[in-house]
């Protein structure tokens, strides 16, 4: 177990998801990672363990709570007790649809993976984080969030939705020691992008250990 707690992400992928294992990680946090596919889960615990990051991991499509809940108990158990929670999945390019395009039923997906799931996460591990009377939840939402945009619907009715989550979670926990903030990223992330994975990373890092802001917007 490690006496800082664990860094849990929630949404695990090779992009942010790896570049946030190895920062928390640098500073001697285990790392727990959640994702949907095991074969996903593999290659990231590998990539990392080659950077000398140890990471459990658990299965789970993130919208099925019980299996979400579940998944996060698990790494809790294996990685330690969660000091901070990264919640960055990553929604379906299948969504991405106009307006007038955009049904009910993507309407219904997108806000299950961004702010049920966020709920489910929030109500799994914020019950110890209050009891220790410490830690960090970050989320991360793309620039839908601070720019809706007609051709891409869900995304900014499911950032909005999960923006003012955010925010009253932030206000709920406050006096308990827990701090939550919002990472808003405008324009695309990866190597070579607008973004590198590896400065968020850096930035989700400060907000976690700064405990000043609870918005911040990459552009």
């Amino acid at each position: 177990m490690n006496g800082q707690g664990s860094l849990i992400i929630v949404g695990a992928g090779p992009g942010l998801g790896v570049a946030a294992a190895r920062r928390f990680g640098r500073h001697g946090h285990h790392v727990g990672l959640i994702a949907r596919t095991p074969a996903t889960l593999t290659a990231l615990a590998e990539d990392l363990r080659q950077d000398g990051v140890t990471a459990a991991t658990a299965t789970a499509d993130i919208t099925a709570t019980a299996a979400l809940q579940t998944a996060l108990v698990e790494v809790e158990a294996q990685a330690g007790a969660a000091e901070v929670v990264l919640f960055s999945p990553r929604p379906s390019l299948e969504w991405i649809k106009p307006t007038l395009e955009t049904g009910p039923d993507d309407i219904q997906r997108a806000v299950a993976l961004s702010v049920a799931a966020a709920a489910a996460t929030a109500q799994a591990l914020t019950p110890g984080m209050r009891r220790r009377g410490r830690g960090t939840l970050l989320f991360t939402t793309g620039g839908a969030a601070v720019e809706p945009h007609r051709d891409r619907a869900v995304s900014a009715i499911a950032y909005a939705a999960e923006s003012a989550y955010v925010r009253l979670l932030h206000e709920t926990l406050a006096d308990d020691g827990v701090h939550v903030a919002q990472a808003t990223i405008v324009g695309p992330i990866g190597t070579g992008l607008t973004h590198e994975p590896d400065d968020v990373a850096e930035r989700l890092w400060q907000l976690h250990i700064e405990r000043t802001r609870s918005l911040l917007v990459l552009r």
